[in-house]
């Protein structure tokens, strides 16, 4: 910084050296002529030759009216001239004066008397181009006026960064007065916002020359002391003609209410954002732990710290959830979201757990209500309403909760549960707009977490009719060791129709089904059911296996669109054989000690239910030792691998016919079927062992 531009303290010598010249005098291009008591010429500034066309040798002696003024105006100058010489009143006013190139300039004039030491009288004239005159006042007064006019707050700062001026706009903003402005810096006239930010932007701008446009501010004025506002403001170096620093140019802009719009505006995108989110996440399956899992994930961190996802536990089992104004609310924890190990989450209940919540307990209100129950600002008397006991209340105030929100969980009509949310590191308090929003994700999620109950209920029913339906141990059959295995679909499937059974027949004989119900659910069950009775009733009469099925497949037309498929053996330990019919199923494996396993070559007919088509039956040789592996398709049918390469797998893994039949059986069941098959596996393996 230069001399000329160093501040100066009170109190202060001015600087010293030499000063940089201002640049408005230049930009007026203001020209001195001194005329003496005759009216002649006696001393021509630079300027004056710029403006008037004259050189100084040229003007010096001469006349000025015969040079400058043309001749009709001869006597109104004449008479001018000399009542300023006489009177020593000024004059000030416009008048065309001839230039030297024969055109005439208005110029604007300022004639006034001069003394000099002896008394001598002279007469000095300073001049200006008027157009320039005109036009430079018009630049001021549209500045000024506009300035004082604006709605935008102006300010001008000194290289002190301290006021020297401001508009009415700046003085309604700040609540200060004008002259309270004058000479003091920001941060004394605005204590109430961020003004330390504002001067240091003000100071680099000073520095640099570089503006600042469209920068954020946000406090409290005296003017409105009880309101945040937010202002745009923008700052400038001001600079002379001459590149002299005078100071910094400072503008402010309320946009208190377009701030206010775009914050919602964006709370709104945000909101959307999630909504969008949660519609895409949120019941991917039909699992309802997983389901409830998807809904806390959504909503950690988007709108809670913690959040948990608790069922009643009536829903859980398909009872009335119904509560009254005095009845606790006994409730399985579901989901719970960060899974950190924080106070706060370990405060919650652990997803699986069933907590007994009073009825005083904010959760409960919610969910025997069915309303949202908010406390934007946790106080300590709430946290024993919050938690589930006084140790967790110990730890929710240690967690540094500070905002709590339970949503209710609804569902055609009815209350399932609730969605608990916390805040402990996000500093704002849920208001109206997070309550909205967590209604919204939680009306979408408690469809999906319905529809997983209902699914899950219904899946339940109808593997527990399966499990019933099927032998929970094989009998001991006569010359046979048998292990055998029921593999539920994955856990968002139905269960299906798959079936095996093993019936002891007179003679020590011994016959060996396994079968497969097309479809799913309790119907397919149910069919299965009736299958297995007529099978177990058509073995006790000891009938050929093809005709034993020709028989069943009379019986599977009696059935409501049921298909089914069916392989049916009978072993006779005395010859050593089996004897076996195939109704549409896969091939069983034979498994011989010294010998490759291999897939029998069984005609495969149709399965039963299509009606019209004849079975036929096959006698395979059985010795001590050999194994027979029946098994369901969906122990080897994948979406990603031919049936082919499944079989051939298969067969890989029956290498040791000496290995125990659970192990073979857990083995076959961990290699081949993975557990979100969609289809469930029945699996029956038999082992011919020496007469005893």
């Amino acid at each position: 910084m230069s001399a000329a531009e160093a501040p100066v303290a009170e109190g202060d010598e001015p600087a010293r050296g030499s000063l940089r010249p201002g640049g408005l005098l230049d930009v007026l291009g203001v020209a001195s002529v001194v005329l003496d008591t005759d009216g002649r010429i006696v001393l021509w500034s630079p300027q004056a030759e710029e403006l008037f066309g004259y050189t100084a040798q040229e003007a010096l002696g001469q006349y000025a009216a015969r040079l400058m003024v043309h001749e009709r105006h001869m006597k109104l100058v004449g008479r001018l001239f000399a009542d300023v010489l006489r009177t020593g009143q000024s004059w000030a006013g416009g008048f065309p004066v001839r230039h030297k190139d024969g055109g005439t300039r208005l110029v604007e004039f300022r004639n006034m008397r001069l003394l000099d030491d002896r008394g001598d009288v002279y007469a000095l004239g300073l001049a200006a181009d008027q157009s320039t005159v005109r036009r430079l006042e018009q630049d001021v007064a549209l500045s000024e006026r506009m300035v004082r006019q604006s709605p935008i707050g102006y300010g001008v700062l000194d290289t002190r960064l301290r006021f020297v001026s401001v508009n009415p706009a700046l003085e309604e903003i700040s609540g200060v007065p004008v002259a309270e402005h004058v000479d003091r810096a920001l941060s004394e006239v605005l204590p109430l916002m961020d003004a330390e930010a504002l001067q240091e932007a003000a100071r680099r701008v000073l520095e640099t020359g570089e503006p600042l446009i469209g920068g954020t501010l946000a406090g409290r004025t005296p003017a409105d002391p009880d309101t945040e506002h937010t202002w745009s403001h923008s700052l400038y170096r001001l600079e002379d003609a001459m590149g002299n620093v005078l100071g910094v140019a400072v503008s402010l802009v309320d946009i208190t209410e377009q701030h206010r719009a775009s914050v919602a505006a964006e709370a709104a995108r945000r909101r959307l954002a999630v909504v969008a989110d949660a519609s895409a996440r949120i019941g991917t399956t039909l699992e309802l732990e997983r389901t409830a899992c998807e809904l806390a994930e959504v909503a950690v961190p988007e709108l809670a710290d913690v959040a948990a996802v608790d069922l009643l536990d009536a829903v859980v089992e398909g009872r009335p959830s119904t509560l009254g104004p005095s009845e606790a609310a006994v409730i399985r924890a579901l989901a719970l979201r960060p899974a950190d190990g924080s106070d706060a989450v370990r405060a919650a209940d652990p997803p699986g757990q069933i907590a007994r919540y009073a009825p005083d307990r904010l959760v409960t209100e919610c969910v025997r209500t069915g309303e949202a129950v908010l406390v934007p600002h946790v106080e300590d008397d709430d946290l024993p309403h919050i938690a589930r006991s006084p140790e967790a209340a110990v730890l929710l105030g240690r967690s540094g909760l500070h905002s709590y929100l339970a949503v209710p969980l609804i569902a055609r009509g009815e209350v399932l549960g609730a969605l608990d949310l916390k805040r402990t590191r996000n500093p704002a308090p849920f208001d109206a707009d997070d309550v909205l929003l967590a209604r919204e994700l939680a009306a979408r999620a408690a469809v999906q977490i319905d529809n997983a109950r209902w699914y899950q209920n219904a899946r339940d029913t109808a593997l527990t009719l399966q499990r019933s339906l099927l032998p929970s141990d094989p009998p001991v059959a006569a010359g046979l060791e048998v292990a055998s295995r029921y593999q539920p679909a994955g856990a968002t499937s139905e269960v299906g129709g798959d079936w095996f059974d093993v019936i002891p027949l007179e003679g020590g004989k011994t016959a060996l089904v396994v079968g497969d119900v097309m479809g799913s659910g309790i119907s397919a069950a149910a069919a299965m059911g009736r299958l297995r009775t007529a099978t177990a009733t058509l073995a006790a009469l000891d009938l050929d296996p093809a005709l034993l099925l020709e028989h069943l497949d009379r019986t599977t037309s009696t059935l409501d669109q049921s298909i089914a498929t069916c392989v049916y053996a009978v072993h006779d330990p005395r010859s050593r054989r089996c004897r076996i019919a195939n109704a549409g199923h896969l091939p069983p494996v034979r498994v011989r000690p010294g010998r490759p396993p291999e897939l029998l070559d069984l005609p495969t007919g149709v399965p039963l239910g299509v009606g019209g088509v004849g079975f036929s039956t096959v006698t395979v040789d059985f010795e001590p030792g050999d194994e027979l592996v029946f098994y369901t398709d969906g122990l080897v049918e994948t979406r990603r691998h031919s049936l082919d390469e499944r079989l051939d797998f298969l067969l890989s893994l029956l290498d040791d016919p000496g290995r125990p039949l659970e192990e073979t059986c857990d083995l076959l069941l961990r290699t081949l079927h993975h557990p979100d098959n969609h289809d469930d596996v029945a699996l029956l393996i038999a082992r011919s062992r020496p007469a005893s």
